[in-house]
């Protein structure tokens, strides 16, 4: 499994200096420990997926590294909160999840709940200032 990890990581670094985009394994190690506390059922789900699923999609499938690991964030938000998750581009038009997304969306999960918080899910090398106003509105919490 550890060579299976060294791989994947290798190709993820690799398509993240083709494509730009950032990285998001920080926040979503951050996500992971937030959902262990939880909920450890849907922490296992979080980490089977990733070894059963993202690490062989990587590897063994060739699949694109930015758009698994994108979408191993979304179901992490999904396992934090059921609810929805859209796209924004540049000049702020939200619009649903649809892969493959550009580098340049924002990519938030709008929970079901008004108790639960939005949650990023990917971040464009830049914010535009639409994108920043929704980041700031929405998950930031900021209205000035």
């Amino acid at each position: 499994m550890d060579d299976l990890r060294a791989v994947a990581d290798r190709l993820f670094e690799e398509a993240l200096q083709r494509s730009g985009a950032r990285d998001p394994r920080d926040f979503y190690r951050q996500r992971l420990k937030e959902l262990r506390e939880r909920s450890l059922p849907a922490f296992r789900t979080a980490t089977e997926h990733f070894d059963q699923v993202l690490l062989p999609a990587i590897v063994r499938e060739r699949r694109d590294p930015v758009a698994e690991w994108l979408e191993y964030g979304r179901l992490l938000a999904s396992l934090f909160c059921e609810g929805e998750t859209v796209q924004i581009d540049p000049v702020g038009r939200s619009s649903p999840y649809t892969p493959p997304v550009p580098v340049d969306h924002l990519v938030l999960h709008l929970p079901s709940s008004t108790r639960e918080g939005v949650l990023a899910v990917g971040l464009p090398p830049r914010l535009s200032p639409a994108q920043r106003a929704t980041y700031d509105l929405l998950v930031a919490r900021k209205t000035s």
